[in-house]
């Protein structure tokens, strides 16, 4: 019985995953492909089974608060106002208050909220610094912007997967927790042959 349900509230999860990624053609899978990443990340780094589920269901829903953004604001190919960035630096605040309010998503609260934290304290929403940032949102924030730049967006083309990489080494211990940033690099020859090949498992894989 307890595995039907953590199956059913696993599906429960992707359902609302893939229906904040169908608002907009350019993040098509995004939230699928954070998980997956989170994944081999934690994998790498040893984590415990707990924070491991905890994990791939935060990730799954790290943008959940987006559905409270404005189309116009997510589709824009032009730079953001300060205006429009500051509704985009809601989202995980809107994200954490969604699931404040649903008993069985509550543990998922402190990786979503803080996802957009950086290593130095200069993220947001709460200007968290190092280890004070929870470490199921140093590992997505790891993933998040990995996948982001290896996407194509309204306002720019795809990195190539090596210059993403690039990116995350030199952002070490500024935006990104070194030992998460190393973690990821390490395993990242068999992400980028998964991206390649299209082969990355289905969610149930992660069950």
């Amino acid at each position: 019985m307890n595995e039907q349900i953590e199956k059913a509230h696993f599906e429960t999860i992707m359902a609302l995953s893939e229906a904040l990624d169908a608002k907009d053609s350019y993040t098509a899978g995004h939230s699928r492909r954070v998980m997956q990443y989170s994944a081999r990340i934690a994998w790498r780094m040893g984590l415990g089974d707990r924070d491991f589920e905890l994990l791939k269901k935060s990730a799954l829903l790290h943008d959940l608060g987006k559905i409270g953004v404005p189309d116009a604001v997510l589709r824009k190919r032009d730079r953001l106002s300060d205006e429009e960035f500051g509704v985009i630096r809601a989202h995980p605040g809107i994200g954490a208050d969604i699931l404040k309010a649903v008993g069985s998503f509550r543990a998922l609260v402190p990786a979503v909220y803080y996802h957009h934290e950086r290593f130095d304290g200069l993220g947001y929403p709460d200007g968290l610094k190092g280890d004070d940032i929870p470490i199921l949102a140093r590992i997505i924030s790891v993933a998040d912007s990995f996948d982001a730049m290896t996407s194509d967006r309204a306002y720019r083309a795809a990195f190539p997967a090596a210059e993403a990489l690039r990116e995350i080494e030199r952002n070490k211990g500024t935006q990104f927790d070194p030992q998460v940033a190393d973690a990821f690099v390490s395993c990242s020859w068999d992400i980028i042959t998964d991206i390649n090949k299209g082969s990355f498992p289905e969610p149930e894989y992660y069950l």
